[in-house]
């Protein structure tokens, strides 16, 4: 199955803890089911951020267009473009765009686990004779 999100119709979508930054779902939640991740862009202008908080899940950062300052267990880094940050699950990060231009960010972050059903058991195999 194949399933298409075009920019100029993707879902915005609250990020929690974030000031200023825009934000557009491409796959996953209200874009379309997926199983393992979703994916978003966020836009933030100059001055935007996101305040320092766990990430909720192992999550990916990739920047496609400016810069931007990410802060995690005592580090802190410029990426800039196609540079990308791998978080782990409940790793404390902040983003903040500090220059004068807008930065572009792409956001692939897993989707929360759930229980999975229990495997089929093998057929036990007859001892050789």
């Amino acid at each position: 199955m194949m399933r298409v999100t075009r920019h100029a119709q993707a879902p915005g979508y609250v990020a929690p803890a974030h000031h200023g930054v825009a934000t557009a779902r491409l796959q996953g939640h209200e874009a379309g089911p997926t199983e393992r991740f979703w994916v978003g862009l966020s836009y933030y202008l100059p001055g935007d951020g996101a305040d320092e908080s766990p990430a909720a899940e192992e999550t990916v950062y990739v920047v496609l267009a400016g810069t931007l300052v990410v802060q995690a267990e005592g580090r802190e880094e410029e990426i800039g473009p196609l540079d990308s940050v791998h978080l782990a699950k409940g790793t404390v990060r902040r983003v903040d765009n500090r220059s004068a231009r807008p930065a572009t960010l792409l956001v692939i972050i897993g989707n929360r686990h759930q229980a999975a059903a229990p495997l089929p058991e093998a057929p036990a195999r007859e001892a050789s004779k």
